[in-house]
């Protein structure tokens, strides 16, 4: 992956691409990412909680996006891990050479993906469901989360504006009133 060499302002949308990087404590997962992003040659040991980067760079003439998810090799974190598993679409799986432990948890780590991913299947096969219920019944389908306020105003919006429509079908507005001038008895006349 080759970085885009003069600033550019490239209007396209970028393809974006969410890489987790996955292995043991201690194995080198930090140094091989800060490599990849910085050029930069780690030598100490720093325990990583979790570090993320963005990279942009072109591969095969395609621009695209690199969002970098650098998780914590450590046993206690493995909550963590797995959640971040499930919203990686692609996984460096990293051992050490030197490490027979480190290749050997590989294995683990890849269980640990696919039971991670095969959770978010289950939310996109709900997900599908949800949009096929929302069709049969002729209604609009959205998805919300308070949690990361996620089209929570998009809802009530889209909501008052499903019941406006519904209101002006079953009771459609009067016409503006036409106000005539004083009549000879001198009585005000609208006219509808």
């Amino acid at each position: 992956c080759a970085t885009t060499g003069t600033p550019q302002k490239i209007r396209l949308r970028l393809a974006k691409y969410r890489l987790v990087v996955v292995c043991g404590g201690g194995v080198g997962k930090s140094a091989l990412t800060i490599q990849f992003i910085q050029s930069y040659v780690v030598t100490d040991y720093d325990p990583t909680i979790e570090d993320s980067y963005t990279k942009q760079c072109v591969l095969d003439d395609r621009a695209g996006r690199l969002d970098i998810l650098d998780t914590a090799g450590q046993e206690e974190f493995g909550a963590m891990r797995e959640q971040y598993m499930r919203t990686g679409k692609g996984f460096l799986l990293v051992f050490s050479v030197t490490d027979r432990g480190s290749f050997e948890e590989i294995s683990k780590f890849q269980r640990q993906i696919l039971r991670a991913k095969d959770l978010a299947l289950d939310h996109q096969r709900q997900r599908r469901k949800g949009q096929q219920v929302a069709r049969q019944l002729k209604v609009t389908y959205m998805e919300a989360s308070a949690k990361i306020r996620m089209n929570v105003d998009q809802a009530i919006h889209e909501l008052i504006l499903v019941i406006r429509k519904f209101q002006e079908q079953e009771c459609p507005p009067s016409p503006e009133p036409i106000w005539k001038e004083k009549d000879k008895k001198g009585c005000h006349c609208v006219i509808f």
